[in-house]
């Protein structure tokens, strides 16, 4: 069931009782809120499930919790360990463009393990010369909308970094990516291109909410200057909001003690 559920891009919670009796029995909870298998007891299913929604929305990726923590009135509380471990499919990431940014950032992805899809509507620029790690999916867009959308899908785990050549390229990629709803958008530019885009998908009617949670210009600041330091920079912001991190050094604490 698992491996189903990772063939068809879904998430899910995998819980397993640890403890005795029934210790092994495991309970596989669906984002949808199905359910399959049990832990043993009907009503300890019941009360772990809204646990479960909770973990599936949080970026832990497993944890052992006692069900004292959350339902201390289900007997043997106190002696009942869950082991709740997150189930996702692996990260995606669709690069839309593949010029000289473009090509290091898939490079990069890669190394990184992420399932990397190439998007440019330039063939001459998509060959396994250029690229050949198999594991960059490369296709060449007849339609940049078209081939957006596909490589997309139903947006859960992917990330999208759109870092074309131009203002008309960007705009068609972004329009296709604001109707998927990735996990993650990022637009290359200045802030004065950035922001035409983003004004014309305004004007088209793309909601606010959904204006706001564009990274533009993508990418943290360190500074990049060469191709590669810039993909560095994107998937570094790309791994942080994944994560769920700030991207501030980890050594500020030291400064600030002073």
């Amino acid at each position: 069931m698992v491996g189903q559920v990772l063939e068809r891009g879904h998430s899910a919670v995998l819980i397993t009782k640890v403890s005795n009796p029934d210790a092994g029995a495991k309970l596989l909870v669906l984002e949808t809120k199905d359910s399959v298998g049990s832990l043993g007891d009907p009503a300890l299913d019941a009360i772990v499930m809204p646990q479960a929604a909770a973990f599936l929305a949080s970026r832990d990726e497993t944890r052992m919790e006692s069900v004292n923590e959350f339902a201390p009135e289900f007997p043997l509380a106190r002696d009942t360990l869950l082991l709740f471990e997150q189930i996702q499919p692996s990260p995606r990431l669709v690069v839309c463009g593949a010029g000289h940014v473009g090509a290091s950032l898939a490079k990069l992805a890669v190394f990184t393990g992420f399932q990397t899809t190439l998007i440019d509507d330039r063939a001459e620029f998509l060959n396994r010369q250029r690229f050949p790690e198999l594991q960059i999916e490369l296709v060449v867009a007849d339609d940049w909308g078209s081939a957006v959308r596909d490589a997309v899908g139903n947006g859960r785990g992917v990330s999208v970094a759109v870092v074309t050549r131009g203002h008309n390229e960007d705009e068609k990629c972004m329009q296709a990516v604001m109707r998927a709803g990735p996990d993650y958008v990022g637009l290359i530019g200045s802030k004065r291109r950035t922001s035409i885009v983003i004004e014309r998908l305004r004007e088209t009617g793309v909601p606010e909410v959904q204006l706001n949670k564009i990274h533009a210009p993508i990418g943290l600041d360190i500074g990049a200057v060469t191709p590669e330091e810039v993909a560095l920079a994107i998937i570094s912001e790309i791994v942080a909001v994944r994560r769920g991190g700030s991207g501030a050094p980890l050594s500020a604490w030291r400064r600030a003690k002073k």
